[in-house]
């Protein structure tokens, strides 16, 4: 993007114009005590080409390990088009379209988006866009807090099967306003969280129930069981699902008798890249009912004075972000840019494209579960059926057999000892589409040379 530098003499007239004497007075409301005066770690200023070298340098350093690392961020293959549109400059710079006179493209692209996710999650409204899944998930049940009229506690159940991450994340958000998530066990065979697990809390005062589909270890749940139970306790029930599945498994909005009532989750598999993190995008849907508790961006099709069609914000006013306190959140950084990649994604997949994309990912993790379980040691912890990631029991620490994996050019999954240490030496480990039964040998070869 192009540099355009303020000098010296800019600054002053700047400052001159507004009628202030220095740009130290423009931050004097910042106490003293929270000021810093140097920055000693910082090394000293680079010109362009030293600046241009050393990145060079620092790119020609990074490797391109075969990616069997899963855990919530997945690498599939994008179409070239998609960020060849996406990158033009009326969608890369759009500011959010608060004057639809002057956005009708921008809001065209949030309205196919929301119309394409609520399709997906068989929800009936689809906001544009949140942070990432697991503040995605916090503004969930922070809704869920509010519309439950037939709940008067601020506790969540939230089974020990879904992301670490974002139990984290979301504890961190959801505290403060003292909402209470008291964790279920999951069943040590399936890797599920059993009907039974609830028993303890029925006739109890609680807000919402989480349910993850799939749940972190890549294990299917019996979502509609856990729906019903919600629905019959006066829960609210809130699914966090991976938008992949959803070409191939049953929506949230058919779960159970009555379906999900908000969904959420982590858009990153919709034509986001990897990007060592980040930046992903977060998606909420909800029923009809619950519109007006939903957080972030809605954009409706009109007609004009002449008939014409056209698209603009609606629901929440522009004061929706500057409300404050009264506001339904004020955390919903939208990533339009992300969700605008996912809209192309989509668009250019179709249904029909999306269900192979999660067919041959279920495909290949089940090769690859069989071809690594065939090493002696080797072995799938859990007996459920899964989608594209398993765990796995291995016969040395799961973090030195990384370290050798990756020595061999190979990532080699996730290490559950830190966030599930009842399960031992166990690795979680992913396949996508974008994985070659020859990767699938290479890694199968290269484990049973460690074990």
């Amino acid at each position: 993007m192009p540099f355009i530098p303020h000098t010296l003499d800019d600054v002053r007239v700047m400052l001159d114009t507004i009628d202030v004497p220095a740009l130290e007075t423009l931050f004097d409301e910042i106490p003293p005590s929270l000021r810093i005066s140097e920055l000693p770690a910082l090394p000293d200023a680079l010109t362009e080409w030293q600046v241009s070298r050393l990145m060079t340098e620092r790119a020609a350093e990074l490797s391109q390990p075969l990616c069997f690392l899963g855990a919530g961020a997945y690498e599939h293959h994008i179409p070239a088009a998609v960020w060849e549109i996406a990158g033009r400059g009326e969608f890369y710079s759009a500011y959010t379209p608060y004057q639809p006179e002057a956005s009708q493209g921008t809001l065209q692209v949030l309205y196919e988006y929301q119309s394409m996710m609520a399709g997906l999650t068989g929800m009936a409204v689809s906001n544009a866009s949140l942070y990432d899944g697991a503040s995605a998930l916090a503004e969930a049940l922070l809704m869920a807090v509010r519309a439950n009229r037939k709940s008067k506690s601020k506790r969540v159940l939230v089974p020990r099967t879904l992301h670490p991450f974002y139990r984290k994340a979301v504890r961190s958000i959801v505290h403060n306003q003292d909402i209470e998530l008291v964790t279920l066990p999951y069943d040590p065979s399936g890797g599920h969280t059993l009907k039974e697990a609830l028993v303890p809390y029925a006739g109890q005062d609680f807000a919402a129930l989480v349910i993850p589909q799939p749940n972190f270890f890549g294990v299917l749940e019996d979502v509609d069981e856990l729906t019903d139970w919600a629905h019959r306790h006066d829960l609210l029930a809130v699914a966090v699902v991976n938008p992949t599945t959803l070409a191939v498994l049953k929506p949230p909005g058919e779960w159970g008798r009555t379906g999900a009532d908000i969904t959420c989750g982590d858009g990153q598999p919709f034509g986001s890249p990897l990007n060592s993190g980040g930046p992903y995008f977060g998606f909420l849907c909800c029923r009809k009912e619950l519109v007006r508790q939903m957080p972030g961006r809605l954009v409706g099709r009109t007609v004009d004075l002449d008939g014409k069609p056209g698209f603009t914000l609606t629901l929440q006013a522009r004061e929706q972000h500057i409300r404050r306190s009264k506001a339904t959140s004020n955390i919903c950084t939208n990533q339009g840019l992300m969700v605008t990649a996912a809209t192309l994604y989509l668009s250019l997949l179709g249904p029909h494209g999306l269900e192979q994309v999660a067919a041959i990912c279920h495909a290949n993790t089940r090769m690859l579960v069989e071809l690594l379980s065939a090493i002696p040691g080797v072995s799938q912890i859990f007996n459920r059926p899964m989608f594209h990631e398993a765990v796995l029991k291995l016969p040395h620490p799961a973090s030195e057999i990384l370290d050798g994996l990756l020595a061999r050019g190979i990532l080699g999954g996730f290490d559950l000892s830190s966030e599930y240490p009842e399960l031992g030496n166990a690795l979680l480990v992913c396949a996508t589409e974008t994985r070659t039964e020859a990767d699938l040998r290479q890694y199968a070869e290269a484990l049973a040379m460690m074990v």
